[in-house]
């Protein structure tokens, strides 16, 4: 795939024009600092410029949404980063928000209504699914063949329901899409959330990722589609431990979408 440069507007800057997007793309604290998820948030908002959204990130000023306080169980922490970004968005009248990380979608949409904070708020795979299915996004066949399993995550699944869309999305790029024996609202954690992405692994215990990899690896796909920061980072670690990050590949949805329109 081909490096196009495209150019992210701030909010900042375009309030300082007396400019409104009609969207806050919330890049998320993985989109902004982990190598890896940066290419899934330029990924996305490719996507976006590709499709003439109007939008804009906050850049330096977006802050983490305390999500990880909360899980953690340091309820100050949160209630201290929710409310200090509430007063960002009211600043910018944003109304409209858009994530590319479940725990983010969720705080924003199930929590922060309770701190005062209440917003439209989408998923990415809500988001796009209804531009597939009316052909503004079309595909580009190159990954009709490519045979590719899914990994719900849980603040998409089980958390909100949100099972269909990213199913959707991935039957229109390739044709052999195939599930994982436990799926849907059976699916298993990828082992990250509730804050334990930031804990030491407990001694003599099979770790959740490593079972969640043997799942994957049974469905004999060449790629792993998810569509989550922590999701990535435990499935992408579960092939390094099964020596098979060579021969199969983990991509979130909105790559797999920008690689099959060569945005």
């Amino acid at each position: 795939m081909e490096t196009h440069k495209i150019e992210i507007p701030v909010m900042a800057d375009l309030f300082a024009r007396g400019e409104k997007p009609e969207y806050l793309f919330w890049v998320g604290c993985a989109g902004a600092f982990d190598d890896r998820y940066k290419k899934v948030a330029r990924a996305f908002a490719k996507i976006l410029t590709h499709l003439n959204i109007s939008f804009a990130v906050l850049g330096k000023e977006e802050s983490c949404t305390g999500d990880p306080a909360r899980r953690a169980g340091n309820e100050m922490l949160y209630q201290m980063q929710a409310l200090q970004n509430i007063e960002i968005l009211k600043l910018y009248e944003v109304r409209k928000i858009i994530t590319i990380c479940p725990h983010c979608y969720n705080i924003f949409k199930n929590e922060y209504p309770d701190l005062g904070g209440h917003y439209e708020v989408t998923h990415y795979v809500q988001f796009l699914e209804p531009f597939i299915r009316d052909g503004r996004l079309k595909s580009g066949k190159s990954m009709q063949e490519t045979r590719i399993t899914y990994h719900d995550p849980c603040y998409l699944g089980r958390a909100n329901n949100i099972y269909r869309e990213p199913r959707s999305i991935l039957k229109s790029i390739s044709g052999n899409l195939v599930e994982m024996k436990r799926s849907k609202s059976f699916a298993l954690c990828c082992g990250a959330g509730g804050a334990q992405m930031f804990k030491e692994a407990e001694k003599g215990n099979k770790e959740v990722f490593l079972e969640r990899t043997e799942d994957a690896l049974e469905t004999g796909a060449e790629i792993i589609a998810t569509a989550c920061p922590f999701c990535m980072t435990m499935m992408t670690d579960g092939l390094k431990y099964k020596n098979k990050e060579e021969e199969i590949r983990n991509y979130d949805i909105a790559e797999l979408i920008a690689m099959d329109m060569d945005l």
